[in-house]
């Protein structure tokens, strides 16, 4: 999984350097994420919550080629935030997002592919997290666009596919049977700036 990702920054980087030679582009973009991660097993209590959802953000960098049918890699940067009960998971990524779009009519596109996800940091209050099962994992974004010449505004629903769970330490260092999937659950906001 660790070479996928590294293929997919490779294959992006490599994508910024074509587009100068190309009628297509790159620029940046940033934006609002409404997430939540899967639930949180309470061993204690021997039972499941389900997480309430909170805003986090992303930031980032993407390119494009084509027109009416492009691809557009992405490599961003994504904060997250959800709550269960009196504490809170955060978690900071990397996600390159492989995604393929057309024109539907106008300035508006659909567009859906794989996001290819590394987990930068991860922390659930007061606890101790072992780790994560994987640091690496494989999502599917999909969503609507809409372009105004250099400016751009996309809405987008991100869920993990990979089973990914994070266990905790308890404050002596001894593992906990509680557990949590860290799978994203969101819907994402983005405004974009094509810089060429």
């Amino acid at each position: 999984m660790r070479n996928l990702f590294l293929i997919a920054v490779l294959t992006t980087t490599l994508s910024f350097t074509s587009f100068a030679q190309s009628s297509s582009g790159y620029g940046i973009k940033a934006g609002l994420n409404y997430n939540g991660n899967g639930d949180y097993f309470d061993s204690v209590n021997d039972n499941f919550q389900n997480p309430d959802r909170n805003v986090g953000f992303h930031i980032g960098i993407f390119g494009k080629i084509g027109s009416d049918l492009y691809f557009k890699p992405e490599l961003v940067y994504t904060s997250t935030k959800s709550d269960y009960a009196s504490d809170e998971f955060t978690m900071k990524k990397l996600d390159a997002p492989l995604l393929v779009g057309a024109k539907i009519i106008g300035p508006l596109s659909v567009f859906g592919g794989p996001s290819l996800q590394y987990i930068l940091d991860s922390g659930f209050n007061d606890i101790n997290i072992n780790e994560v099962e994987n640091d690496f994992s494989v999502g599917l974004n999909f969503g609507i666009a809409v372009n105004f010449n250099s400016v751009g505004i996309d809405l987008r629903y991100e869920r993990g596919f990979s089973e990914n769970e994070a266990r905790f330490l308890d404050n002596n260092g001894i593992g906990l049977n509680d557990r949590l999937d860290t799978r994203p659950d969101q819907l994402i906001l983005s405004l974009s700036l094509a810089l060429n």
